[in-house]
Order: structure tokens, then C-alpha cells, then sequence
């Protein structure tokens, strides 16, 4: 996924979306003690790098590890 953003560095674009739960792994599941809906923290090329409890956490993680985060649908 890529979108053009004038006014962002190439490369630093961090996309958040919901995830599903269902969609995780056992043992991510497991450590999520049924927290929902989750939030993950996505590349350029769709790569989820990261998972939050939510929307307004994931975009602070994405904004401390100098990325630029946008929503995604």
C-alpha cells in the first residue's frame, strides 16, 4: 500500500489499522487477554511491524520510532 503524502519523508509512513483477533496467532492471542479491537502498526508494503490495544497508543509508538502514522481502512 502506498499512498503519496507531499508533505511526509518517503519512507517514514506508518499505516494503523484495526486487526482482527481472529487473524493473530495463538500466542499473541493469549497475551492479549481478549482486548478488542487491536490495532496494528504497518510498513509500505502492508508488513505489520507492530500491535497496540488501541488506535490513539498506536499512533504514539508509530510517532517515538520517528514514523509518520496515517489511517488505513
Amino acid at each position: 500500500m502506498k499512498t503519496h503524502y507531499p508533505d511526509l519523508p518517503e519512507g517514514n509512513i506508518a499505516y494503523i489499522r484495526e486487526v482482527s483477533v481472529d487473524s493473530l496467532p495463538d500466542a499473541i492471542r493469549a497475551k492479549l487477554d481478549g482486548a478488542q479491537p487491536v490495532y496494528g502498526i504497518h510498513t509500505e508494503t502492508g508488513e505489520c511491524v507492530a500491535l497496540a490495544r488501541d488506535r490513539k497508543l498506536a499512533f504514539m509508538l508509530a510517532r517515538q520510532n520517528d514514523l509518520n502514522p496515517v489511517s488505513a481502512h
